[in-house]
């Protein structure tokens, strides 16, 4: 050919000696259009063929000998049985299938298993937690870089309350995997699962919860009692599944009545101050009545006491005054008359004279009131005249 190659002489592209017929020039001192000074990639034939010359070498007879076959054979099931080795994770469990049934659990670290198709394993991570949002969907990125924005879902989140009141609650169910094998056997999606499950428990609780329990204190009980049944529910379904959190995010009455709804939580706030003042008027106004009740009582059986122990005392006398009457009548009235003109002249001022022996005394002599005039000085004259007493 007028192109071929003799001893050390180019190409039609002034191709150098030594490289083998190369329109390119590809090895160290030839020519090419590229330039040929510099270091070249190894060709891949060259490599092909050398690794056939060595392993040929390596065995004696040749490839398509027996023993030749015996050396690939024994490389080609080392190489299968390399392949069995794998590496757990810390935050996974390395679940061991034998023809697709479950054989074994295996932790964390360097582990093997039987090359395919005898075993292959699965590796779940058992650590993660894992979000779902119920009622709302949250878009953007939480690291500051972009702004979070949310998308409520209406149908997950309107709810009916247990005084027939409806409202939006959007909440957040925090779950992971606890047992790799019930979580990969015996549920299918189990984020589906759970989303459905932890829907349906939140409407039952917040269906038997009044509607300004849940807007307040209500809170935190609706989310302990839900995350309590929601886990009794994943271990009745065996699903693997530990359910770490249900928070609620909001729980907000419907967009189209917001503001009757406010109107109506501003009376109930009147009305509760209208009888937070009664109920403090109450109780200061009826402590005082029951005080003074119970004076007037205590004053009423103080004065029948006192009357009905006056009367008791009073008949008791005259009846020991009748039956010393009755003893001595003399004496008795003689003693009477002398105690009733003691009480009579007890209060009254006297003037004793002395009568003369013989029964001839001076008679009626005037008297004149000093002591009382002096004490009197500015009564009318007719009360201070003077006044005449007679004794015998």
């Amino acid at each position: 050919m007028p192109w071929q190659n003799s001893g050390g002489g180019g190409g039609p592209w002034g191709g150098g000696g030594g490289n083998g017929g190369s329109p390119w020039g590809g090895r160290p001192g030839g020519g090419g259009p590229f330039g040929g000074g510099g270091p070249q990639p190894p060709n891949l034939d060259d490599l092909i063929r050398r690794g056939q010359d060595r392993l040929r070498g390596m065995m004696p007879g040749g490839m398509g000998s027996l023993r030749g076959l015996a050396v690939l054979g024994v490389i080609g099931v080392g190489l299968w049985l390399a392949t069995g080795f794998y590496r757990v994770n810390p935050d996974q469990q390395g679940i061991v299938l034998r023809f697709g049934e479950y054989s074994r659990t295996t932790q964390p670290g360097l582990n093997y298993h039987l090359p395919a198709p005898i075993e292959r394993v699965i590796l779940p991570a058992v650590t993660r937690e894992n979000r779902i949002e119920i009622g709302f969907r949250t878009a953007g990125s939480t690291d500051g870089a972009r702004q979070v924005s949310q998308r409520e879902v209406a149908e997950e989140r309107t709810m009916l309350t247990g005084d027939q009141n409806i409202v939006d609650i959007g909440f957040t169910v925090l779950w992971r995997i606890n047992n790799a094998r019930d979580y990969l056997f015996n549920i299918r999606e189990p984020e589906q699962l759970v989303r459905i499950s932890a829907e349906s428990v939140l409407r039952e609780r917040v269906g038997q919860t009044p509607i300004q329990v849940a807007f307040n204190e209500g809170r935190g009980r609706i989310e302990a009692d839900s995350l309590r049944v929601l886990q009794e529910l994943m271990d009745s379904y065996r699903a693997g599944i530990e359910i770490r959190q249900v928070q609620l995010q909001a729980v907000d009455p419907p967009g189209p009545v917001v503001d009757a709804f406010n109107e109506v939580q501003r009376a109930r706030a009147d009305r509760e101050r209208l009888r937070n003042q009664a109920d403090a008027y109450r109780n200061d106004i009826l402590p005082r009545a029951r005080g003074e009740a119970e004076r007037l009582l205590q004053e009423a059986q103080a004065y029948r006491e006192e009357v009905v122990a006056r009367a008791t005392g009073e008949a008791r006398r005259f009846i020991s005054v009748l039956d010393a009457y009755t003893v001595s009548p003399d004496v008795t009235s003689r003693r009477l008359y002398l105690e009733t003109m003691e009480q009579v002249l007890r209060s009254s001022q006297k003037v004793l004279l002395d009568r003369a022996e013989g029964g001839n005394g001076p008679g009626v002599v005037p008297y004149l009131p000093l002591p009382a005039i002096v004490q009197r000085p500015a009564q009318p004259p007719a009360q201070s005249q003077p006044q005449s007493t007679e004794t015998r």
